[in-house]
């Protein structure tokens, strides 16, 4: 199965975590690579960046290297939509993404839509906890949890103002020291 490649390290502040990848975005072979998702714009419009980040391969890895946020997917197996997606999907994609959480332990893992976070939770939690936007009140493992709404064109509820605010309250969250 042909699909994104995870960019991650030990030395990552933020882990990116999206359902599953598109096919445009496995076709051009970068995050986000569908010219209408609004990640790209959102992301330039949260002020965080000294520079603007072009929609492809060298932003990721970029993004990887220089402000130590990685990428991957709850479900690594692209689909035209989520409705495409098992619950063996999600069973397999939960174990691995809560190792992967656990042996990089990320001062947050950051969740593209509540969908994301709570497949994950349902697959590899006996009890999930409650999700909303923003900052859980829960964490897992050591690592704060934080949920912006999907930027994809098919999450039309959130405008690309809506997505742009909570990502600027995601990145003010590296600057706040954790409460431990």
């Amino acid at each position: 199965m042909k699909t994104l490649p995870d960019l991650v390290d030990a030395n990552m502040a933020i882990l990116l975590v999206g359902l599953n990848p598109s096919i445009p975005s496995v076709k051009a072979g970068f995050y986000f690579a569908n010219p209408v998702n609004r990640f790209w714009k959102a992301l330039n419009g949260c002020g965080f960046f000294s520079e603007t980040l072009e929609p492809n391969l060298g932003s990721c890895v970029r993004m990887q290297q220089q402000y130590r946020i990685g990428f991957t997917d709850l479900v690594k197996r692209p689909t035209a939509g989520c409705k495409d997606l098992k619950a063996d999907d999600y069973r397999t994609g939960s174990r691995r993404l809560q190792r992967m959480i656990r042996e990089l332990a990320p001062s947050i893992v950051w969740f593209h839509g509540k969908m994301a976070c709570q497949k994950y939770l349902q697959y590899s939690h006996d009890q999930a906890p409650q999700v909303d936007w923003g900052l859980q009140a829960w964490r897992l493992f050591d690592s704060r949890v934080y949920i912006s709404p999907n930027p994809s064109p098919a999450n039309a509820a959130f405008s690309l103002a809506n997505i742009t605010v909570s990502y600027r309250e995601l990145f003010q969250l590296l600057t706040k020291p954790t409460d431990d």
